[in-house]
């Protein structure tokens, strides 16, 4: 495993750890809370501890089986945080878990579509470094050769004709009889 796999990692775990902690301490305080509030009232279902967490550990995962609930306003009250709470915490996992998937899932594809800069660097390095070598080795005459060559080569074509075909539109520099295109015979001027 790489580096950046094992921080990932160690970065998830405790984020869930920490998580986790959260959980179980809003569970155990929000659970003494509702006991506490609820235990001395008359009409009230949570009457001991253990139902208290029982309720607490229901109401954070938001499942809510509704056998003990709160009756008195501060119950009620710390049963919405605890709601809340329950959400937050849940997403908040669900979120970090999904952080870790993609970014194992993009460390992977990183590595197979990112292209190597300096490979590609040096392939252009070594195609001018080629083009360069070949300047290089030509002689006076083959240089002076090259260069009458070219000034030929664009007097042909200033001195050719233009030729366009009326029904295509189509540019020949060379004089046809017919258009390749249209097949229209050309009247050469």
């Amino acid at each position: 495993m790489s580096t950046s796999h094992l921080y990932i990692l160690e970065n998830t775990k405790m984020s869930v750890v920490i998580l986790a902690a959260a959980a179980f301490s809003i569970i155990f305080v929000g659970g003494f809370g509702v006991f506490l509030a609820e235990h001395g009232h008359p009409s009230a279902n949570i009457t001991q501890f253990g139902d208290a967490v029982w309720w607490a550990v229901v109401t954070l995962a938001t499942v809510g089986y509704g056998d003990y609930y709160p009756v008195t306003a501060v119950g009620r009250i710390i049963a919405i945080f605890m709601i809340i709470s329950g959400v937050g915490i849940f997403a908040l996992m669900v979120a970090t878990l999904a952080k870790r998937r993609l970014q194992k899932a993009e460390s992977k594809l990183g590595s197979v579509t990112k292209p190597d800069l300096n490979l590609l660097g040096q392939e252009t390095k070594t195609a001018i470094k080629t083009k360069v070598d070949g300047i290089e080795t030509l002689t006076e005459e083959d240089f002076d050769m090259i260069v009458e060559i070219k000034g030929l080569r664009l007097t042909l074509l200033e001195g050719s004709k233009i030729l366009k075909c009326p029904r295509c539109g189509i540019v020949y520099r060379n004089k046809p009889k017919f258009c390749s295109n249209c097949g229209l015979a050309l009247i050469i001027t």
